[in-house]
């Protein structure tokens, strides 16, 4: 309502404004949707009865059972691959944040010797690969099979981090360099004290990508570690779903004597699995959300 002269007047209705508005959170609304329900779907069918939701499940669990999150929690060797796997996260994080953040410091010092070259030789990294045999070659050569460092090392420099972190420190104001390098600092002491600290974006979002990338993994245990109390939770899981799979198709006389044949179907020890391994991270991210997005952004303003 607008008032004009003593005389209230309506104000008019910006039909194109209310079109706009309307088919935007239309859409924003079925995005929402269709990025949530994957997730949503998961869950529903993990606490799902598992014959039942064979049928198919929708909005609500078909029947509800919380038995194959007890037989996957009991699996043997569980804990301790659980433990692997959140100390394999932890260290490989903390280690791949330091190294790049101050190797991408290094290279922007012009004083470095031989400073484009390395960083050409980064960036080469990021398009060419020696592939698997070189590799499984190159991680024996070191004496990382069956050894927990192969977890973390092969990890420690990554290219796409670098180059992020490298730009955003180049957009940092020359002035805190130089007014610490007037009181008598290093260079270690600058990293530490002043670039590192007001790096806190960037390195957030290169802490979620190694996070992610760490959890995640399973190749290298797979190949190179035959340890059972190496063995990550991503790996045991694999190989609890490959036994459930080759259970389901036992013969009819074999699969009588299979409790869990009788409690279990193969799809819902996937999603159980699927549940398991995603939740930690779900948890997680929106701790780092409000860094990531700017972050990702004023690092990769120009390279």
């Amino acid at each position: 309502m607008e008032k004009i002269a003593g005389v209230r007047t309506r104000k008019p209705i910006n039909w194109s404004d209310m079109t706009f508005s309307v088919v935007n959170y239309t859409l924003l609304t079925i995005l929402l949707i269709i990025t949530i329900y994957p997730f949503y779907y998961i869950f529903i069918y993990s606490i799902s009865d598992s014959f039942q939701a064979q049928s198919g499940v929708f909005l609500w669990p078909a029947g509800f059972s919380l038995e194959s999150y007890r037989a996957t929690l009991q699996l043997n060797g569980l804990q301790e691959a659980a433990v692997v796997s959140v100390l394999r996260t932890i260290v490989g994080t903390i280690l791949t944040v330091l190294c790049c953040s101050f190797f991408a410091y290094l290279i922007t010092k012009r004083e470095m010797p031989l400073r484009k070259l390395i960083y050409r030789f980064v960036l080469i990294t990021m398009y060419f690969n020696a592939g698997f045999i070189p590799w499984y070659l190159t991680m024996k050569a070191y004496g990382l099979q069956n050894n927990f460092l192969l977890y973390v090392l092969p990890t420690a420099l990554s290219g796409f981090n670098i180059i992020l972190i490298k730009t955003f420190i180049e957009q940092l104001p020359p002035a805190l360099e130089e007014s610490a390098k007037i009181d008598g600092a290093g260079y270690f002491t600058i990293f530490t004290r002043v670039i590192f600290p007001l790096s806190t974006p960037i390195i957030a979002t290169i802490a979620v990508f190694a996070a992610l990338g760490q959890w995640n993994t399973w190749f290298d245990n797979f190949f190179l570690v035959e340890n059972p109390n190496l063995q990550t939770l991503q790996l045991v899981l694999y190989n609890f779903l490959n036994q459930s799979n080759s259970i389901s198709s036992m013969s009819a006389a074999e699969m009588t004597n299979s409790a869990e044949v009788r409690t279990m179907t193969p799809q819902s020890i996937q999603m159980t699995i699927t549940m398991l391994v995603t939740l930690p991270i779900v948890v997680v991210y929106p701790m780092l959300q409000r860094f990531f997005v700017k972050g990702i952004m004023m690092g990769a303003v120009k390279g």
